[in-house]
């Protein structure tokens, strides 16, 4: 059982990197319990010897005249044959033979072991990637579980939760996956490693390996705004006047960027030249769409952008993505107006018609354009002809003419 032991220890200890000193203490204490357990709360002390692989067991009983209890006494008579110098109230070391516990000391040994080591490779595991949060890894996908992901990344699995997935992944069993470190917990049983691939820094870490030239230094990656799966936004700028840095990512012929599209499942990505000037800035993010004129609020950091009228949606976006990740990305709030909206803002006339309960500004605008451009319009025209010219319902008409004319009293009071 001893060499069997030690054999096991150096085998462990040499393949984990599980520090021995600890490793044995743990053992000593488990043979200790293990002992006391057979022959009661009797004082211990349990020894391994590193070089032999022999574990000395010595139980220590207190000198006394007269023996009242052998378990924890020995006369004085007795402990001098075993130490001349003993003397009454001694503690005194006594070899116990522990032969007779060959089966109990390796079931306790071999408990331990299995118990320490699951302890250290679950500490090894937690630091290893604790400190590799942030970093891309490889894994297989083992199994899917209540929507969540279960990869083998070797030494440990990993999880991609179904928040962390983008809406198209459609992996099954076996198949090779890439994802973000995003986040590891210490747990009772193994470190749970989250892993992610709609992080913005999934698709930065992506980005980096496609292009050197971020790794080197020479182009920096200044903002990211991303709505996973869907769309997302990169602002990049370069050190070197003569290294253009949305060509150096999008590629010859846009293989770079492609092939962070690929990995992600068709994810449209915008490469934008980084501005310091927010007026110059948003001229590149808002593009494909021109842009007329831009306001800047430096102080409350708002944009006032005006395109043309044709290219209002395509500035806005499908359901205002577009506008929304580009606000995202600069870190500014941006307004996005059509140059028809715009002039209708510098006329105080279609100002007042806003201020009338009831009336937005698509409403404005259809009783704007018709020639209806002030409150006083709507009282000095018939509400059926103003329904019939702008297609608004009378009824409607008539309850704005009401408001207006209920403001007017307040005023007047």
């Amino acid at each position: 059982m001893t060499q069997e032991l030690k054999r096991m220890i150096d085998q462990i200890c040499k393949e984990k990197k599980v520090d021995k000193k600890l490793l044995i203490s743990a053992i000593e204490d488990s043979l200790k319990s293990a002992i006391k357990k057979r022959h009661g709360n009797i004082e211990l002390e349990v020894s391994f010897n590193e070089t032999t692989g022999i574990i000395e067991v010595y139980q220590y009983k207190t000198v006394v005249e007269r023996v009242r209890d052998n378990t924890v006494e020995i006369s004085l008579k007795d402990a001098q044959v075993l130490d001349p110098e003993s003397q009454i109230g001694d503690s005194l070391g006594i070899n116990m033979d522990i032969s007779n516990l060959g089966r109990i000391a390796a079931q306790a040994a071999k408990q331990v072991i299995t118990q320490k080591m699951k302890n250290v490779e679950r500490d090894i595991i937690f630091e290893e990637f604790r400190d590799r949060i942030g970093e891309i890894v490889n894994g297989i996908i083992l199994r899917l579980e209540k929507g969540a992901i279960i990869i083998n990344l070797g030494r440990t699995e990993a999880i991609i939760p179904p928040s962390e997935q983008l809406h198209n992944d459609n992996y099954r069993r076996g198949d090779k996956i890439r994802a973000y470190i995003a986040e590891v917990r210490r747990t009772i049983k193994d470190p749970q490693v989250v892993l992610s691939r709609t992080h913005p820094n999934f698709l930065l870490k992506l980005l980096e390996m496609e292009v050197p030239e971020i790794s080197e230094g020479i182009i920096r990656v200044m903002s990211i705004a991303r709505e996973a799966g869907s769309r997302s936004k990169i602002s990049v700028a370069s050190k070197s006047s003569d290294i253009d840095p949305v060509g150096a990512c999008v590629g010859v012929r846009g293989t770079r960027v492609q092939s962070l599209v690929q990995e992600l499942k068709g994810e449209r990505i915008d490469i934008i030249q980084w501005n310091p000037d927010p007026a110059k800035f948003v001229y590149n993010a808002l593009s494909p769409a021109e842009c007329s004129k831009v306001i800047v609020d430096d102080d409350n950091k708002t944009l006032e952008v005006v395109v043309p009228d044709d290219q209002l949606s395509i500035a806005i976006g499908k359901q205002g993505q577009n506008v929304r990740l580009v606000s995202k990305l600069m870190g500014w709030k941006i307004d996005v107006k059509s140059e028809k909206r715009f002039a209708h803002y510098s006329d105080h006339n279609y100002l007042n018609l806003l201020k009338i309960t009831g009336i937005s500004e698509s409403i404005a605008d259809r009783l704007y354009d018709k020639g209806f451009i002030s409150p006083d319009a709507l009282i000095e025209n018939d509400p059926e002809i103003i329904s019939n010219e702008t297609s608004i319902n009378k009824n409607l008409i008539i309850s704005f003419i009401e408001n207006y004319k209920k403001n007017l009293e307040k005023q007047t009071l």
